[in-house]
């Protein structure tokens, strides 16, 4: 609840970032439920779901939030970094790059909207 000291957030920032926690706990799950899968890869799964319900909480309160959607660019430019090469040079499971992509949108969009609430604030 805002005690109306906050600039109102628009909408769409609120829809974006509700997409985002969508994304996460979209890519998570089958990562998860795969027989087979290593144990490394599923901590990195319940780490993606985590950070969905860090985006969730911002697209909830997003006045107040803001700031702790850094954790995600830097989550995300990590994720990008360490991954990035191995979908070049063709050694990553199918799809991976999709993902990445996807990923990569998200972060621009955080860094947009991190980035206009600096301007207006």
């Amino acid at each position: 609840m805002s005690d109306g000291s906050e600039a109102p957030v628009a909408s769409p920032w609120r829809w974006m970032l509700g997409g985002a926690a969508l994304y996460n706990w979209v890519v998570a799950p089958p990562v998860l439920l795969t027989p087979g899968t290593g144990p490394t890869d599923r901590v990195v799964a319940v780490l993606v779901a985590g950070f969905g319900l860090l985006y969730a909480l911002v697209a909830r309160q997003p006045a107040r939030l803001a700031p702790a959607l850094w954790a995600g660019v830097l989550g995300k430019l990590g994720v990008l970094w360490v991954m990035v090469p191995g979908v070049l040079a063709g050694r990553t499971v199918a799809g991976t790059g999709a993902v990445l992509a996807g990923d990569l949108l998200f972060t621009l969009a955080f860094l947009a909207f991190l980035l206009s609430r600096r301007r207006a604030g």
